[in-house]
């Protein structure tokens, strides 16, 4: 069970990594339950935030959500790097007119 998670973050990363907003919302879900990595809340925020840079709609309102839900479990120094990452992140993978 165990590798199988950990292969469905491979993907998961590989995807994201390309800007599919629905990997990042699963790699934010699986970093803020713990499922299949170690529990980071900073890095779901991050990509919880990612995703809901490139959604509209009730997707994006789900995503602010959850996001706005791990941000409650972080310290204001946690928030930050949350935001830092993100903006790195956005920075290196510039997205497709």
């Amino acid at each position: 069970h165990r590798s199988l998670c950990n292969a469905g973050f491979h993907h998961g990363l590989l995807a994201a990594e390309q800007g599919h907003a629905g990997a990042m919302t699963n790699l934010g879900a699986m970093y803020s339950q713990g499922r299949g990595v170690v529990q980071d809340y900073v890095q779901s925020h991050m990509w919880r935030n990612l995703a809901a840079s490139r959604q509209t709609g009730e997707d994006r309102e789900l995503s602010v959500k959850a996001r706005d839900a791990v941000a409650s479990f972080m310290t204001a120094d946690d928030l930050s790097e949350a935001q830092r990452l993100a903006r790195e992140w956005d920075a290196a993978h510039p997205r497709e007119p």
